[in-house]
């Protein structure tokens, strides 16, 4: 498990920041797409508490967390600075604690969350294990349009988590996968790319980038 990261300073994260949202742009640019159509989401898990005002300070405002306990924790300790998204493996016991905190969850992935969610709403994107591995959550890409029919809430866009690979193109054919499911039904979100890829990510259609070692080491 990678340790958390402390003694971060603001002007590095901006510097790092502004790399990659021109990264980011150029790739816009390669796809012939708007760069303003693509949000730059900062990846916290290890980022704990008490230095996220440093990166408050170097201008993000849209956060990530993979724990459900720790974004609770976070988003009350920062009330209105930060928008957060919830972007872990979804426990579909935590839906109920994660909902009033977040604008969406990305990793809806089972029948049991549904349920939840029907109690307690929020926006969701869909977890899809486009690369078909057995290690990974998400549900296949055959079974979708069942379960996006049987959502009790906002089905915003959709998630994946492809494998991690030496060279970045590697994956292009799982964004792709994921475009085509997404704009087959209509949606408007592509949550995909991570430091190793985001790039390739957003020539292929991504929407929301999940960036964390890339901004702060």
């Amino acid at each position: 498990m990678a340790e958390l990261i402390h003694g971060l300073d603001a002007d590095a994260v901006r510097a790092r920041v502004e790399e990659a949202r021109e990264r980011i742009a150029q790739a816009a640019k390669r796809a012939g797409r708007d760069p303003a159509e693509i949000e730059l989401l900062a990846a916290v898990k290890y980022v704990p508490l008490d230095e996220l005002g440093v990166l408050a300070e170097a201008g993000l405002t849209l956060l990530g967390e993979n724990r459900a306990q720790e974004l609770v924790a976070k988003a009350s300790a920062y009330p209105g600075v930060f928008t957060w998204d919830f972007i872990g493996h979804l426990q579909s016991r935590k839906v109920k604690e994660l909902a009033p905190h977040v604008r969406y969850i990305h990793s809806v992935a089972s029948d049991s969350a549904l349920a939840q969610l029907a109690k307690h709403p929020a926006e969701i994107l869909v977890e899809v294990n486009v690369a078909g591995e057995a290690s990974k959550s998400g549900i296949a890409p055959a079974e979708l349009p069942a379960f996006i029919a049987r959502a009790p809430v906002p089905v915003v866009g959709l998630m994946t988590m492809p494998p991690a690979v030496a060279r970045p193109q590697d994956n292009r054919r799982h964004f792709a996968a994921l475009r085509e499911l997404a704009a087959g039904h209509g949606l408007r979100h592509l949550s995909m790319g991570t430091s190793q890829d985001y790039e390739v990510a957003v020539e292929e259609g991504a929407t929301i980038v999940r960036l964390g070692s890339t901004l702060y080491r």
